[in-house]
């Protein structure tokens, strides 16, 4: 039991937290550190081996290609202005012959190198052969030509990646909203569209 006579002198508790200060203790953010972009080793079967080799032979000089491969398909990387072309020869050479379209992606490249990355994955149905088309965008020209008509699926991949990226494929047919609305305000297929921002339909 305390002393009747040193209560006076002793520290009271006040309930309320009353006095103590307001201040909270600083909390550090983590450093956010850009990711490289991942490699994947490279390897081809024979026949892709064949098909890499065939293109570094017979790949006309005006499409300017540079031909390589990751992980397990062939790639050829061609400038936007050379994509038709690039595209016309893919399909209708008599040795290649990849007459469907099954997938158009993009990736963002944005906070690396200020680029936007498409990929075209052709299928030669004939000779059971697939080979990937890369064209690179910068974020401060997205328009490329439209490749609709020489593969009809494009129509939708395109406009796809027009809703979710803002690529400008020019001269489709019809860009119209596919995935979201008309007053979709963004691009939320890029890495930095603001997700915690809710917007009303």
């Amino acid at each position: 039991m305390a002393d009747p006579k040193n209560l006076d002198s002793e520290e009271t508790v006040d309930p309320t937290g009353a006095g103590k200060s307001d201040l909270k203790p600083e909390v550090k953010k983590p450093v956010r550190k850009e990711r490289e972009v991942p490699t994947v080793p490279v390897n081809l079967n024979e026949k892709s081996e064949q098909l890499s080799s065939f293109l570094e032979s017979n790949c006309p000089e005006n499409i300017s290609a540079f031909i390589g491969a990751e992980a397990d398909i062939v790639t050829i990387t061609v400038d936007k202005n050379n994509l038709i072309d690039a595209c016309n020869y893919l399909k209708n050479d008599n040795n290649l012959q990849f007459n469907y379209l099954s997938l158009v992606t993009v990736v963002d490249y944005e906070a690396i190198s200020e680029t936007f990355e498409l990929n075209y994955h052709l299928v030669s149905l004939k000779f059971r052969q697939k080979i990937a088309v890369k064209c690179n965008l910068s974020v401060n020209d997205l328009s490329i030509p439209s490749i609709s008509e020489i593969w009809t699926t494009a129509n939708w991949f395109e406009r796809e990646s027009h809703d979710l990226f803002g690529v400008i494929f020019e001269g489709h047919p019809n860009l119209a909203p596919l995935l979201l609305y008309e007053e979709f305000e963004g691009f939320p297929g890029r890495k930095s569209f603001p997700f915690h921002d809710y917007q009303e339909w």
